[in-house]
């Protein structure tokens, strides 16, 4: 079984390339997408530095945004995980820029999946698509929750939620038996494998580089990327997943504060410029008068209080994640290793 050709889409990204490596540690044949042919030689070497053995990885050409190369990508696998999707810095002010690609490319996929006779797609959606209603929620959010789009929400919070509506919706009119789970994950942090980091840790480099001052009171969920990987793989293969979500978080959601305080005790002096001072909410949303990022922050449910339950991907897949200081300090040391080296690193 483990000889079987999977497919993972955005192989060269923070996520996917640990999916990968995951992968290639038990035996599978992987192919993954990069959209330009010279980050193929930057893949396989990030595989090597990680200590993969990369002889069973082939690439492919594709882009999400155009249908060419996505039938040869997907022909002879079994599975596919379809990891990439674009998380921008800032929100673009058309959401349309962030939504139609988002919605398309998962039909691409899911489309070249079904014709190739892949057994079943592995989506990561986010707790984007879980977590965003107009009220507050009380109890912690599960799988049957769904954000709410005719609500105040970013842009990107719309496209994750519209696209793993899509998908959902394609498998059950076109899929013609072609199975679907999706992986909901929080915030991901954890160690780079690459250059390339999700907003969640350029949230953290911010801190550890002394440029956020204040803190908004403001929570976030929290899970390692090794863990998310396990589960992506968990979820790939088990009966009992097919047709599930799967909340992807450590434990209860953390305050900005709390990640801070876990930075400063994990990393010590690496930690000095890490400031744990908390910003009020009036000061906030009046900044947000003069500041898109903070106009986003009072968007993202200012000072209320917040939490998710993994308990079905540890019931149905005795998923086991690390703890959230663990994922928070791995991605800390990470990027003091990087940026020590002089490696060139980014938010992409």
């Amino acid at each position: 079984m483990q000889d079987e050709l999977v497919l993972v889409t955005g192989g060269s990204g923070f996520l996917g390339s640990h999916c990968i490596v995951k992968l290639l540690e038990k035996g599978y044949r992987v192919r993954t997408t990069v959209r330009r042919p010279e980050r193929e030689a930057e893949l396989r070497k990030l595989l090597a530095n990680a200590g993969a053995d990369a002889s069973k990885l082939e690439c492919a050409i594709a882009d999400l945004s155009a249908d060419a190369g996505w039938r040869e990508a997907a022909a002879g696998c079994a599975f596919v995980l379809h990891v990439a999707s674009p998380f921008p810095e800032k929100q673009p002010a058309n959401e349309d820029e962030l939504i139609v690609p988002a919605r398309d490319g998962t039909l691409r996929v899911l489309r070249a999946a079904r014709d190739a006779g892949v057994r079943r797609v592995v989506l990561t959606s986010s707790f984007a698509a879980i977590g965003y209603q107009g009220t507050p929620k009380q109890e912690p959010f599960t799988e049957a929750d769904w954000t709410d789009v005719t609500a105040d929400i970013t842009p990107y919070v719309k496209s994750k939620t519209v696209a793993e509506r899509a998908a959902w919706d394609f498998v059950r009119t076109d899929g013609a038996g072609l199975e679907l789970t999706v992986i909901n994950p929080v915030g991901i942090f954890g160690p780079l494998l690459g250059p390339d980091y999700p907003a969640s840790i350029a949230s953290v480099r911010s801190m550890l580089e002394g440029r956020v001052p204040f803190l908004p009171r403001l929570m976030f969920g929290v899970v390692d990327v090794r863990d998310v990987a396990d589960l992506h793989i968990a979820a790939m293969t088990a009966p009992a997943a097919a047709g599930e979500r799967f909340i992807a978080v450590a434990g209860n959601f953390m305050t900005v504060k709390e990640i801070a305080q876990a930075l400063k005790h994990g990393l010590g002096p690496g930690a000095s410029r890490v400031s744990t001072r908390v910003l009020p909410d009036w000061v906030v949303r009046i900044a947000g008068l003069f500041s898109s990022t903070a106009r986003q922050a009072g968007k993202a449910e200012l000072g209320r209080t917040k939490n998710a339950s993994s308990e079905k991907a540890r019931r149905l897949l005795g998923w086991q994640p690390r703890s959230r200081d663990e994922a928070i300090v791995a991605s800390g040391r990470s990027l003091i290793d990087a940026l020590v080296m002089g490696i060139d690193i980014a938010c992409r």
